[in-house]
């Protein structure tokens, strides 16, 4: 059901784009030729990004032997190769993988994580952002992304330079301008659903992979206290990679829902606990 929800919220976007291009008359195909170019070198280097925000540094084996085990069991347990291990110097425990695909992905977690956690519980965690890389949702964040970026540049490009000549245009002036308005931000609510949608997707697939989605719901409550009161130092737009939101410590009184890119901890504990029950 998450797979056919984040279907169904690409296909809107697309449909949104679509619509905005026929109506300013199709003129536009410089923008959305900005847009691909800047989003497809957004996540070809999706790894060294999020990396480089996050402050994460390589480690060894011989650092980290105990994490080293349990990815490595992980991803030969699901045939996905063995992915860079890093670790991000921060109290707060979190985590996230990134990487264009399988063979270039990176996991990340911090200290914080590594000091909070039991083993199963981070083990837990781990499975959530192996998931994370096999149903390719860098990818996916990577395409939303892209259409959400074309539709704000197609509206720009209309408004500045104008539109299509045509005079059965069916956006005038002002329309042009609500468009401008409003359908970014219905872009960017639409990437948010897609962002909580995978975080759930995540979940059922790595408590999948572990076979214990108890255990993942455990680590979710810790994880979820220590971001509440421990902040971060990231940017929001890598934020949506982390398992939980790392600024949710500095966003005192939180966001509407409509505007989190992660859903709510208490509705991922329930629907975990549902899934042990083996209630769908």
């Amino acid at each position: 059901m998450n797979n056919v929800k984040t279907v169904g919220l690409l296909a809107f976007m697309a449909a949104l784009l679509g619509w905005i291009v026929f109506a300013l008359g199709g003129n536009i195909a410089t923008a959305l030729v900005i847009a691909f170019v800047f989003n497809f070198l957004a996540y070809f280097f999706s790894d060294r990004l999020a990396l480089a925000a996050s402050r994460a540094r390589p480690v060894t084996e011989a650092e980290l032997p105990q994490v080293y085990a349990m990815v490595r069991r992980l991803t030969t347990q699901t045939g996905l190769p063995m992915p860079s291990i890093h670790v991000i110097d921060s109290p707060q425990p979190n985590a996230f993988a990134t990487g264009r695909s399988p063979s270039r992905a990176a996991v990340a977690v911090t200290t914080g994580m590594l000091q909070s956690l039991s083993h199963d519980e981070l083990e837990g965690v781990l499975g959530h952002e192996l998931a994370h890389v096999r149903n390719r949702d860098i990818l996916i964040s990577s395409i939303a992304a892209m259409i959400g970026a074309a539709i704000s540049i197609v509206l720009r490009f209309a408004f500045w330079f104008g539109g299509s000549d045509n005079r059965n245009n069916p956006l005038g002036a002002i329309a042009v301008v609500l468009s401008l308005i409003i359908a970014p931000i219905v872009a960017m609510l639409i990437r948010f659903a897609i962002s909580r949608t995978r975080e759930f997707q995540a979940d059922a697939s790595g408590a999948e992979i572990t076979g214990r989605p108890l255990v993942l719901a455990s680590a979710l409550e810790k994880i979820s206290a220590g971001t509440a009161r421990i902040p971060m130092n990231i940017d929001p737009a890598h934020s949506q990679l982390f398992i939980d939101n790392p600024l949710k410590a500095v966003r005192a009184g939180g966001l509407m829902r409509l505007l989190s890119t992660h859903p709510p901890t208490e509705e991922r504990i329930e629907r975990l606990q549902r899934m042990a029950m083996g209630i769908s």
